[in-house]
This record gives structure tokens, C-alpha cells and sequence, in this order.
């Protein structure tokens, strides 16, 4: 999917929602253990209530490489159930020597190969931009780097000053030297929102991606008034509080009413902010 494409389809949808499939085996209401595969039955039923709403899904692969080969066979049915009019990212944090770099990119974007064909996956840049161009080598993918993520360890090492700058920031600087907006997205923690100003002045017209919002306690509003630029450039990401928004039979309506009410916010947001 290209710039313009997801961009045209967040304001044609008037939502820049991301979905987190962080689906988690124990937390999955318990009829669901009932069918031949719970994880995609418990997907496929979110994806089903939530489509309309997002532009985006994002399955983080812990999830599914903690259940070993069926936990793979589920990841692999709800890539290819998400409808293909929405941006599909590999939460996976890869990032290794260039050689195997060149593998992590396969298992996500080459479906000859591993039967995947994400439209983006998370890269950690920390070793470099050997450790990152193998992903860019694939065409019409995307790179998603770590640059100032919302956990509390975040300031261990992204926010340390290095030549009269956070770490991060020359993150956003180097990286732009591999590739443009067309092909790099950065991670940036909702809870990280009073930084926002000053990473826009790095990286004007990039996607940001940003977890934190909803049960990690960021503030949408702030997002997005100091996030947004003239194509949105936001993909805001909501993971449990929109697919454990239910816990019983109906666990699929509440996600969907979650979900639609995320939009909703959004739709006035894109209005006030987006220009």
C-alpha cells in the first residue's frame, strides 16, 4: 500500500484506528475453546466487528510464536482474512545483521516463502542501517522503526543526549538517509505525546505509529493535535481495550462499539487538525 493510498483511505473512512491482534490464548472468552483454531475464530470474529471502523491491523507475532507451529498456522489465516483494503503491520521488533535481516524480511514479505505478506513489520534500528535496508528492498513495503516507544524503560537509552541530542531524535535524523516517507514510519509512544511538536520538526511528513492509546492511558486529543500533518499521518493504535472490551458471547459487539467510538473521535479530530 502506498502514502497516498492509506492516506486516502483515513479520509475517505474519516478514521486513522489501528487495531492491535494481540490475542492472547488465556484471555479469549472460554466458549471459543470450543472451535479448531481459537486464535483466528477470536480474529476473524474482531476483524469482522471492527473493519469499518480502522484502516489498519496490527498483530503483535509474540502472541502467535509463543504457541509455537499452530500459533504461526493461526497468524497466517488472519493475515489473509483481513480485508485488503487495510494496512496490515508485522509487530515483530526484528532488527539483526545484515544477512539475517535479509531473512526476517522473507518470513514477512515474501509469501513464496513463508506464506506472509504483511504490508510492514517493526524494525529496532539500533545496530544500524545494515540491520534495516533489507527490509527496504522489498517494494511497496514498509519499515517501522522505534524511535520513542511508551514503556517506562524508554528513557534508559532513547532519550540519552549524544552529541547535544536524544538518542531518538538522531533515530528520526540518520534513518531518513535509507529512505523517504514512502517506505519509513515511526514508532512513537502515545504516552510520549509532549514530544510530538519537536518530532514533527524532524520528520514533517512521515507516518507515526502510536500504541499507548486506550489501556496504556495516552491521550488521543494530544496525539493528535500535535501529531497530525496535512495527509493525518497517524496511525494510532488501540489493542485491549478494543478486542477485551468483552469478555462473553458478545466480546465481538463490544469491540465493535469500542471501536466505533474511536472513530468517532477521530472523524472530529481529522476535521479540526488535518489541514
Amino acid at each position: 500500500m502506498t502514502y497516498k493510498e492509506l492516506s486516502e483511505q483515513i479520509l475517505s473512512k474519516q478514521t486513522y484506528l489501528c487495531v492491535g491482534l494481540d490475542t492472547d490464548i488465556r484471555k479469549i472468552p472460554s466458549h471459543l475453546h470450543q472451535s479448531a483454531d481459537p486464535v483466528f475464530e477470536f480474529n476473524k470474529q474482531i476483524i469482522d466487528a471492527t473493519a469499518d471502523y480502522c484502516v489498519s491491523y496490527k498483530p503483535n507475532i509474540a502472541f502467535y510464536e509463543a504457541l509455537g507451529a499452530k500459533g504461526w498456522e493461526s497468524l497466517q489465516k488472519t493475515l489473509e482474512y483481513i480485508p485488503k483494503s487495510h494496512f496490515t503491520i508485522a509487530d515483530a521488533k526484528r532488527g539483526d545483521i545484515g544477512n539475517t535481516s535479509g531473512l526476517y524480511a522473507r518470513t514477512f514479505f515474501d509469501p513464496s516463502s513463508s506464506g506472509l505478506n504483511f504490508d510492514s513489520v517493526t524494525v529496532a534500528p539500533y545496530m544500524g542501517s545494515d540491520s534495516v535496508i533489507p527490509f527496504l528492498e522489498y517494494e511497496n513495503k514498509w519499515v517501522i522503526l522505534l524511535a520513542l516507544t511508551s514503556n517506562s524503560g524508554s528513557s534508559d537509552f532513547q532519550r540519552l543526549e549524544v552529541g547535544g541530542n536524544a538518542l531518538f531524535e538522531h533515530v528520526l535524523k540518520t534513518s531518513q538517509e535509507w529512505a523517504g516517507a514512502d517506505q519509513i514510519m515511526y514508532v512513537v509512544g502515545a504516552t510520549q505525546a509532549s514530544e510530538f511538536e519537536k518530532i514533527r520538526t524532524i520528520v514533517p511528513d512521515h507516518f507515526l505509529l502510536v500504541p499507548g492509546v486506550g489501556a496504556q492511558g495516552g491521550n488521543l486529543e494530544e496525539v493528535s493535535k500535535f501529531g497530525m500533518n496535512s495527509s493525518c499521518g497517524l496511525l494510532v493504535n488501540a489493542s485491549r481495550s478494543i478486542i477485551y472490551a468483552g469478555s462473553d458471547k458478545d466480546f465481538a459487539q463490544k469491540a465493535k462499539q469500542e471501536a466505533q467510538s474511536i472513530q468517532q473521535e477521530m472523524a472530529g479530530y481529522l476535521d479540526l487538525y488535518c489541514k
